[in-house]
């Protein structure tokens, strides 16, 4: 991690701090390992809990530095306790190594969540790739939103099996995954056959399907899928109709384009750029 994003993360957190807990976190910053974790557990203790104010040049060094890395919506806590690991010296591998362990192990859901927001920013990545993959399976809520979401480590370091899975429990969960980095480019076929198992499984329990989940499918692109994209433009829910027609547009299947130029509005809606994805984002 480079000295730039440290230094951003400082600057953030010396705009949402008073004197005396800036001060408080300046010391524990430069201390002793021990120490530096025991301020990572008691950092409510000497912070306040509001939600931190960033600039537009904060979000553009951050994405820079880390692209796909966010601090939006963070508390001043959570900032400051992954500001806090940034300061272990990750110089002794296996220190470094065992004091992060230390805290995951130790951790109640909110340490776990700053934790699991860290990830894109420590040493030895791959180190991290079990505790990662631990968090996807994870039932509490925020830990799983800290590393599925704005958290760009999964993209990078998920192989196909643990990326498919974050996925799918986010869409099983009804939680909106246009908030996954790499969303578009780690689309794989895999993923889009079972997107369509379980757009059945759905539609026959009479249940209905986000309609984001059909931006997953356009490059893999079956006659199976495509006949689901018939369902949905039969469907009275325009948004059904909508998420077919971009999903169409996208596909390299000639049989999906002219699957698209039946439905002449949608396609000079998609073909104008009227209608994105993004209208379908909740």
């Amino acid at each position: 991690m480079s000295d730039t994003i440290k230094h951003r993360i400082w600057e953030i957190i010396g705009r949402n701090t008073s004197d005396a807990e800036s001060e408080w976190l300046e010391q524990k910053g430069t201390s002793a390992p021990l120490e530096l974790m025991t301020a990572f557990v008691a950092a409510p203790r000497f912070l306040s809990k509001k939600i931190i104010e960033t600039t537009d040049e904060d979000k553009w060094e951050l994405n820079t530095e880390v692209p796909g890395f966010s601090v939006e919506n963070w508390s001043l806590v959570r900032l400051s306790r992954v500001w806090l690991v940034t300061q272990l010296d990750p110089s002794d591998k296996e220190e470094y190594v065992k004091n992060v362990d230390t805290l995951f192990d130790t951790a109640e859901m909110n340490e776990l969540v700053a934790l699991y927001s860290a990830l894109p920013l420590l040493s030895y990545p791959e180190q991290w790739l079990f505790r990662a993959t631990d968090a996807v399976r994870s039932n509490m809520g925020f830990v799983f939103d800290a590393i599925a979401f704005h958290n760009p480590y999964p993209e990078k370091h998920f192989n196909e099996l643990a990326w498919n899975q974050l996925v799918l429990k986010t869409i099983f969960n009804d939680k909106p995954i246009h908030l996954i980095e790499g969303l578009q480019n780690r689309m794989n076929e895999k993923l889009a056959v079972t997107l369509s198992d379980f757009a059945h499984e759905r539609w026959a329990a009479g249940r209905s399907v986000p309609p984001q989940v059909w931006r997953l499918v356009s490059r893999y692109m079956t006659p199976t899928i495509l006949a689901d994209m018939q369902y949905l433009f039969n469907s009275e829910n325009r948004e059904d109709q909508k998420a077919a027609a971009l999903a169409c547009s996208e596909s390299s299947l000639i049989n999906a384009n002219y699957l698209l130029a039946k439905y002449t509005d949608l396609e000079k809606s998609v073909k104008s750029g009227a209608l994105t994805w993004a209208e379908l984002e909740h």
